[in-house]
């Protein structure tokens, strides 16, 4: 059996207990690529994570690195910057770094904490099981894709 990898250790992260994850399912059910998933397969995909508290200025992910994991914001703020564009804030339910699930092209944007924050971090390895497990899962999560994709062409 392979062991699953976690998210690399960065400076001001601590990460708890994974059990605490499944506390968190009423936020992730506010979150848009996971909305459209019912109350059991919401608490498998907290399942699939563990709880990470940054400290306030912590690095969460940075641009250009390999991505191996989504983040989904629990609790406090973070802000997102991209050289050359403001930074842009995001409170509790949002989420980042879903590409890294789907593909190893590096992070596009740099993430960092604003005030202590806690995330849900679910890795690609996990993320993949947990579709071939649970194709639903898939479906809901294809479905907010397909909506983003269809904004951005709008917009485009």
């Amino acid at each position: 059996m392979t062991r699953l990898p976690s998210p690399r250790p960065t400076p001001g992260a601590r990460h708890e207990n994974p059990s605490d994850a499944r506390g968190w399912t009423n936020v992730l059910a506010e979150v848009p690529i996971f909305a459209d998933l019912g109350r059991r397969n919401l608490k498998k995909v907290a399942g699939a994570g563990r709880m990470v508290r940054f400290s306030d200025g912590a690095p969460i992910i940075r641009a250009g690195t390999p991505g191996d994991a989504l983040y989904v914001l629990v609790d406090g703020k973070v802000s997102v910057q991209r050289r050359g564009l403001s930074s842009v804030p995001l409170g509790i339910g949002s989420f980042f770094g879903e590409m890294a699930l789907f593909d190893d092209s590096p992070r596009s944007a740099s993430v960092v904490a604003d005030g202590p924050s806690v995330c849900l971090v679910i890795t690609r390895a996990r993320f993949h099981k947990l579709l071939r497990a649970e194709p639903a899962i898939a479906i809901g999560l294809l479905k907010e894709l397909a909506r983003r994709l269809r904004v951005a062409q709008a917009t485009a």
